[in-house]
C-alpha cells in the first residue's frame, strides 16, 4: 500500500510504499496525482521504498498506464531506499515516471525532500 507522508505540501507528494503493491493501491495514487496536476499543472513526487517489498502482477498494467499518463506532469521523482537495486530503479523511472528522477539513501531523506522542491 502507499501512505501519504506528513512532507506532503502543494504540488509535493510525499509516498511511502509499504509491502506489496497492488492493483488497488494504484486506483488511490492515480486520483492523487490527478487532482493536482488538475491544481498546478505538475506535480514532485518522493518515494520512500524503504518498506516496500514487490509489485504484484495485478498492478503491472496500472503501473505502466500511470508512466503513460503522468511522465511529463511529473516533474521530479526522489526515490528513497537503502537497496542496491533502488538506485537502478531511479535511472529507468526518468524515461518511464518523470522528467528527472534521483536516488537517495533514507539517512538522506531530507536532502531527497530538498530536492524535490527546488
Amino acid at each position: 500500500m502507499f501512505e501519504l507522508l506528513e512532507g506532503s505540501h502543494g504540488n509535493t507528494l510525499g509516498l511511502r510504499a509499504v509491502g506489496t503493491i497492488t492493483h488497488d493501491d494504484y486506483a488511490w495514487l492515480v486520483p492523487q496525482v490527478g487532482k493536482l496536476v488538475e491544481t498546478y499543472g505538475q506535480v514532485r513526487l518522493l518515494c520512500d521504498l524503504g518498506n516496500f517489498q514487490s509489485e504484484a502482477a495485478d498492478a503491472w498494467l496500472a503501473d505502466f498506464q500511470f508512466g503513460l499518463e503522468y511522465h511529463d506532469k511529473i516533474v521530479k521523482m526522489a526515490l528513497v531506499g537503502e537497496r542496491r537495486w533502488e538506485a537502478w530503479v531511479a535511472r529507468l523511472a526518468a524515461p518511464l515516471y518523470a522528467r528527472e528522477a534521483r536516488y537517495f539513501p533514507s539517512a538522506q531523506i531530507d536532502m531527497a525532500w530538498a530536492w524535490v522542491r527546488s
